[in-house]
């Protein structure tokens, strides 16, 4: 998970932070379009084979773009656009490329885990992922947003806390809508210890294991169907 060059912006928002109450919220953001590349190519595979409507879309960081999702819900339409260092504030930056084109009916959204370690403050990446949510909403009043918990890891321990504190905050944005689910399954990632269990992640103690998808698949699966 890569960092680019940052620096702050309000580009973009002014109308999204009168609806949330006229104060103009501090978001981090990149000049450079390092994802654009991605993002071309997955709008060239779009023009190569346009995927109907009414889908699952996931995105978020490598989580996302790790997530073998035909392996794992063979049973359901879903697409994968996933782009891995990403942040909450980046995944606002393209939704109306990667996201509202598709006309999902569910989207999935992981996103958090960089944004702590990199320093972007927990109250940041709450009112990023409230902007998402508005314009997700806002284009498709009819589709669902599903926010995965930001998950402890081995590699991260050291800013558990922050992620907590990023967790309580999305999960407070999540109850204020019903088109909006926070799915916490952080804790189910913890042993008696209180600390990762090994076997769900990979040997860099950040990415899951199979073994850890498994985990997020079952969870996910019922509000998917």
């Amino acid at each position: 998970m890569m960092r680019r060059t940052h620096f702050w912006h309000w580009v973009g928002v002014a109308s999204a932070a009168l609806v949330l109450g006229g104060a103009a919220p501090l978001l981090r953001s990149a000049q450079d379009d390092v994802w654009e590349p991605e993002m071309r190519r997955f709008e060239a595979l779009d023009r190569k084979s346009p995927p109907p409507p009414h889908q699952i879309v996931f995105v978020g960081a490598s989580m996302i773009v790790r997530w073998d999702l035909k392996k794992a819900f063979p049973d359901l339409n879903t697409i994968n656009r996933g782009f891995g260092g990403s942040e909450m504030i980046d995944a606002l930056h393209y939704v109306d490329r990667i996201v509202i084109p598709y006309k999902p009916r569910i989207v999935v959204v992981y996103e958090g885990d960089n944004d702590t370690a990199l320093g972007t403050t927990p109250e940041q990446v709450a009112k990023n992922f409230e902007l998402l949510a508005d314009k997700i909403h806002a284009a498709l009043p009819n589709t669902k947003v599903i926010d995965i918990s930001v998950k402890p890891s081995f590699a991260r321990w050291a800013i558990v806390d922050k992620q907590r504190a990023t967790n309580a905050l999305l999960q407070a944005d999540c109850a204020k809508h019903d088109y909006l689910t926070f799915l916490d399954v952080s804790r189910l990632t913890l042993g008696a210890d209180g600390k990762p269990r090994r076997e769900l992640y990979d040997p860099d103690g950040l990415h899951f294991s199979e073994e850890g998808y498994k985990l997020w698949n079952a969870a996910i699966r019922p509000y998917l169907q």
